[in-house]
Formats: C-alpha cells, sequence, structure tokens
C-alpha cells in the first residue's frame, strides 16, 4: 500500500504580505515555476497537497489538479482564499479536491497578519459558497501566534458551527518562509489559547478531534522548544517539491537540501540516489523539532499507540486537559 505524501509548491508569487513569510519578497517568475510535464512525473501518492505562495495565482492550476488526480488518491489545496471566483470554478470542476483557506484571526487580526485588505471576507465568502455548493471537503486553518492567538477558540468554534475542518500550526523559521526571526514570545498565553481548543477538542465526540487535541498539545511542545513528541521521517514517508524542481524532504529546514531535480531526473534515480540518503540521514539528525501537520500526521499514523494513549488518558481518565501538568511549563511563567 503506498503511504506516501507529497506537497507541490507550485508558486513562490503570492499577493498576501503575511507578518509570518516573506515568501512575497522573493517570489518565482511564472516562465520558471513547475511544468505540467515535470508533475506528470512525480510518483504514485496517498495525499497530495497543492501549495504556495498563492497557488491560485498560477493559470493553469486545473491542469495542475487533473494530472495529480492521475497520481494520488486525495489532493488538498492550500489557498488564502482571495481568488474565491477561481476557487468555485475549480471546486465545481472537480467537486472531490480540497480546499483549506488560512484565516489568521477575525477580521482586523486576520487582514493585519496577512496583509491583504478584506481577506477575511474574501476568505469566509469562498467558504460559504462552497458550503452553499455542497462541496464536501472545505475547511481553513491558522497560524497561531502572539497577535493572533485570542481569536483561535472563536476560529474553532465558527468551524464548528459551519461543520468544517479546522487545522492550526504555529510560527516556524525556514528557508521556506524566508524568516528567521518568527517566535511567539508570550509563550505561557498562546499555550493557554490552545489548552482551552484542546479542551473543547476532547469534548465533542469526533474521536478525529481528540487525536487533533493531541496534535495541538504537540504545538505547545514545540512553542516551549522540546523534543518532538514523536520522530520525524519526511524524505521516506513524505516530501516537497519546490517550484524550481528541486525535491525535498520538507519545508521547515533552515537550509534548502534537494535530493535532486525532477526536471533533470526520474523520479526513481532521485529517491533512490545517494543523494536522497545522504538527505535522509540528516533528517534524522534535524535539531529543528518541526511540528508541522505534513511530517506529524504520517507519524502519528506510524506510531499510533503515542497518540492513542494520550486521547485515552485526557478524554477517559482525566477528563480534560491542563497545561500546568506538563512539563514543558516553567514555574517563571506562571
Amino acid at each position: 500500500m503506498n503511504n506516501l505524501h507529497g506537497s507541490v509548491i507550485i508558486t513562490y508569487r503570492c499577493n498576501a504580505h503575511c507578518n509570518m513569510c516573506d515568501c512575497f519578497t522573493d517570489p518565482t517568475k511564472k516562465e520558471e515555476e513547475i511544468s505540467l510535464e515535470t508533475i506528470r512525473r512525480l510518483p504514485k501518492m496517498k495525499f497530495t497537497n497543492i501549495t504556495g505562495g498563492e497557488p491560485f495565482i498560477r493559470d493553469d492550476i486545473g491542469e495542475i489538479v487533473e494530472a495529480l488526480y492521475r497520481k494520488t488518491d486525495r489532493i488538498v489545496i492550500s489557498t488564502n482564499g482571495f481568488f474565491y471566483k477561481k476557487i468555485l470554478a475549480l471546486c465545481e470542476r472537480f467537486p472531490q479536491v480540497g480546499i483549506r483557506i488560512s484565516i489568521e484571526g477575525m477580521p482586523k487580526t486576520n487582514d493585519a497578519v496577512r496583509g491583504i485588505p478584506d481577506g477575511f471576507d474574501h476568505g469566509l465568502r469562498c467558504l460559504l459558497e462552497l458550503v452553499a455548493k455542497g462541496h464536501r471537503d472545505v475547511g481553513f486553518g491558522m497560524t497561531v501566534q502572539d497577535m493572533n492567538a485570542d481569536d483561535l477558540l472563536l476560529l474553532y468554534d465558527l468551524a464548528d458551527d459551519m461543520k468544517m475542518e479546522f487545522a492550526t500550526a504555529t510560527l516556524h523559521n525556514s528557508f521556506y518562509f524566508r524568516k528567521t526571526d518568527n517566535e511567539v514570545r508570550d509563550r505561557y498565553h498562546v499555550a493557554k489559547q490552545f489548552e482551552k481548543l484542546i479542551n473543547a477538542l476532547l469534548k465533542s465526540n469526533s474521536p478525529k478531534k481528540w487525536f487533533r487535541a493531541y496534535f495541538n498539545h504537540g504545538l505547545i511542545n514545540y512553542i516551549y522548544g522540546n523534543p518532538r513528541l514523536l520522530p520525524c521521517d519526511m524524505g521516506s514517508n513524505g516530501f516537497f517539491i519546490d517550484p524550481f524542481g528541486d525535491v525535498l524532504p520538507c519545508n521547515g529546514m533552515d537550509k534548502k537540501m534537494s535530493m535532486g531535480n525532477l526536471n533533470e531526473q526520474s523520479w526513481d534515480e532521485i529517491w533512490n540516489s545517494e543523494q536522497a540518503e545522504k538527505v535522509r540521514r540528516a533528517v534524522k539528525c534535524c535539531p529543528k523539532n518541526c511540528w508541522m501537520i505534513g511530517s506529524v500526521s504520517p507519524a502519528m499514523k506510524q506510531n499510533i499507540a503515542v497518540p492513542a494513549k494520550w486521547v485515552v488518558r485526557h478524554k477517559l481518565i482525566k477528563r480534560g486537559y491542563s497545561l500546568d501538568e506538563n512539563d514543558f511549563i516553567k514555574a517563571e511563567e506562571h
């Protein structure tokens, strides 16, 4: 059974000026971005995320989705939702595609974080129209930081009321984001907002949400600078390909580490190369301890006993989650 997860970065062009990502300052040129021919050379995958930059800046997004559906069981596109007419048209053509819109808080906060005037209104309108049209795989996500943490539970409640998926992340630094100064400064306050979300997830009747509670527990652990709760196997069970055709283990490293270029080599030549093994060894020694859904989701499935025990403890035994019970909370931060 193929469990390979792939993320295809189709552009670094972006209409947003997010405070946690400087991708817009170093955009790709349209003519140098990954081609349909190269995308067709990708391997069979269990899951594919199309991301950017802003993917809907590409005029051939429909052709990209069509090509990838020949390679993968499921596609989810990450977008800021601004180009909602293009999104709605694509979803009519591909009713099975997943759409995840980045919303960083309530209207004023979202637009300040994303740097897009009326960005919240565009994103919410897109979500509402997709739901009205009966599109099944819809949701939004939030990168939690000091600036928007107080809106975390409000956005979860909105997603829950709309029966949508709600994904979370927190600040990271990497070559991909062109950032080295992303940092949660008031860690305890931000962690307390995650605590509220975790308890809301645990109170639900959805096992899927219980395991999402564990994922958010891992985000608190990451904010406090601790080692990952689960091992990272990126470069083995997952990969990224950037707009230039370079196959990467992930998007979290400080320096870009290419396993090979799909414009110049076949997939098998890249994946089975000595360079790929060198990159995998570097991943095993990576000090970043990132906790992003692309690497954590497959790790949770491969090590299911770990999150399952956590869920049993906090859902059935303790019947709740307390930030102060965890080792990563330091006394001086109370």
